[in-house]
């Protein structure tokens, strides 16, 4: 049993006429409620949980070469990332569809962009979905991919694939931006 007790004062020569006990606090109640509330705390809290995105790369392994991929252009936008900026084309590099002619702002033009591709695209005869290659220069900062991402998933856009860019592009992009 957990107490507290404390002293009684003892003044020099008086005559004491009778003894005062020291109070008793008894402090057990206290203590298992403190447990308690420990135990209570300790089992209804969660952790935070980390979040990662889901990204399948290509496997590295060396051996047979694998025929590329084809895709249909039609089907196909590219997003060339730079430092807070992106341009955008539609279909084949040499021959887009349709094209952005400058770089515009990655946090405040991004959804509209993919919106009106979004659209256009799902309004082809082919009528399948969109698939939108992502392409960071040298220059992207990791916050830039990670920003198109997240608005490639909120546009519920499932097909993306984030790639490297070919010197040309690179340079269109830079030319552009000076």
């Amino acid at each position: 049993m957990a107490e507290l007790n404390q002293k009684t004062q003892e003044s020099g020569k008086k005559k004491i006429r009778s003894r005062k006990m020291a109070p008793k606090v008894d402090l057990t109640a206290m203590v298992d409620l403190a447990f308690l509330l420990i135990t209570f705390f300790m089992l209804t809290t969660t952790l935070n949980k980390p979040a990662a995105m889901d990204i399948a790369m290509p496997d590295k392994t060396k051996g047979e070469a694998t025929p590329p991929v084809l895709i249909d252009e039609n089907r196909t936008a590219t997003l060339i990332l730079g430092d807070g900026k992106f341009m955008w084309y539609h279909g084949d590099f040499k021959k887009p569809i349709a094209a952005s002619e400058k770089p515009s702002d990655i946090e405040k033009t991004l959804p509209q962009v993919l919106a009106q591709l979004k659209a256009k695209i799902s309004t082809l005869p082919n009528n399948k979905d969109m698939i939108v290659l992502i392409k960071p220069s040298k220059d992207a900062r990791t916050k830039d991919v990670i920003h198109t991402i997240d608005e490639i998933k909120h546009q519920n856009i499932t097909r993306y694939v984030i790639g490297k860019t070919q010197e040309e592009e690179e340079k269109q992009l830079l030319a552009s931006i000076q």
